[in-house]
């Protein structure tokens, strides 16, 4: 593949770490893309691995490693929040790198990226509703709180006015009018992130239900990971870490001071589904400078329970 020297997996040797493939073990990729994280994980250990990604775009990638693995390799179509339906079998860890890919984003026609002229489109699995649609068909206020909600933009309600104003007149069909619309609102400054950042944000993860997905994912990871086994996520921005720091944290079990005159006086809760989650792990100095993505990214992972009363 031409261009997978581009697409540089994020906290690779984090996530490896995190997840300690072993030999003969059982492994899931929930968000395949380029297939970086998979492939790393085929070659730490003499391992089996299960892909899912909902981008049809991916195919010809995961095909590519089936040819290299053979039958420690298989790609499954589908959305990680369905995890479940696609993954009957226990596995023993699994890795989700949340949001937008750089493949999808340097992709001219996909309409994810508002630096390039595109089909207003976001849609990662090229079904359903599209960013277009949303835009040019979501009532006012809707429209507001969804930029406010998932895009953490505090001109939402201004710029949710003006796209209303401007698809009155003509439908907004490409990534360039919207962008033009926003910066008519919040212009650009130098040194700042761009002012369409947020909104663009907002309107993909609405598109893709994404922290929807997030929530589902991570409850059925729980439930298909063996003990002891591992959960990783990498993500991108605060509403993502949000979910997936309170989830780790109200599903780990936390030591209980009991009586003084115990010889111990800590005891544990055997209720919670994880023994450990870890803090947020930031990246390298040296991997930011090299891949501006990783700038936003955090890593956190958690181990299930051994002792889990509710199995």
């Amino acid at each position: 593949m031409t261009n997978t020297a581009r697409h540089i997996p994020v906290m690779l040797n984090e996530v490896l770490e995190a997840l300690a493939p072993k030999d003969g073990e059982l492994y899931v990729d929930a968000t395949f893309g380029n297939g970086g994280y998979s492939e790393a994980i085929l070659k730490s250990a003499n391992c089996k691995l299960i892909a899912i990604d909902r981008d049809p775009s991916v195919i010809k990638r995961a095909n590519e490693l089936k040819e290299l693995y053979g039958d420690r390799f298989e790609f499954r179509a589908g959305e990680f929040g369905q995890l479940e339906t696609l993954v009957k079998e226990n596995i023993d860890g699994i890795v989700f790198d949340i949001g937008v890919s750089s493949m999808q984003l340097d992709d001219d026609f996909r309409g994810f990226s508002f630096s390039k002229e595109a089909d207003l489109d976001m849609r990662m699995s090229s079904k359903g509703i599209s960013a277009k649609d949303i835009v040019n068909t979501l009532a006012e206020e809707e429209l507001s709180n969804l930029i406010y909600n998932y895009g953490e933009e505090k001109k939402s309600r201004q710029i949710a006015r003006r796209i209303c104003e401007q698809r009155n007149i003509k439908p907004i069909n490409t990534t360039t009018e919207l962008a033009e619309i926003i910066y008519s609102i919040n212009p650009k400054r130098f040194g700042q992130i761009d002012p369409a950042t947020r909104t663009f944000q907002a309107i993909r993860i609405a598109v893709n239900d994404e922290l929807n997905q997030l929530k589902c994912g991570l409850n059925s990871a729980s439930k298909i990971v063996k003990e002891n086994g591992r959960i990783v996520v990498v993500d991108f921005h605060s509403l993502e870490d949000r979910i997936v720091k309170n989830f780790f944290n109200e599903n780990t079990s936390k030591k209980v001071h009991t009586s003084k005159y115990k010889d111990t006086n800590e005891e544990i809760d055997y209720t919670k589904i994880f023994s450990f989650c870890s803090k947020a792990i930031a990246p390298s100095d040296k991997e930011c400078n090299q891949n501006p993505r990783s700038r936003s990214a955090k890593l956190r992972y958690a181990i299930k329970r051994k002792e889990n009363i509710n199995e």
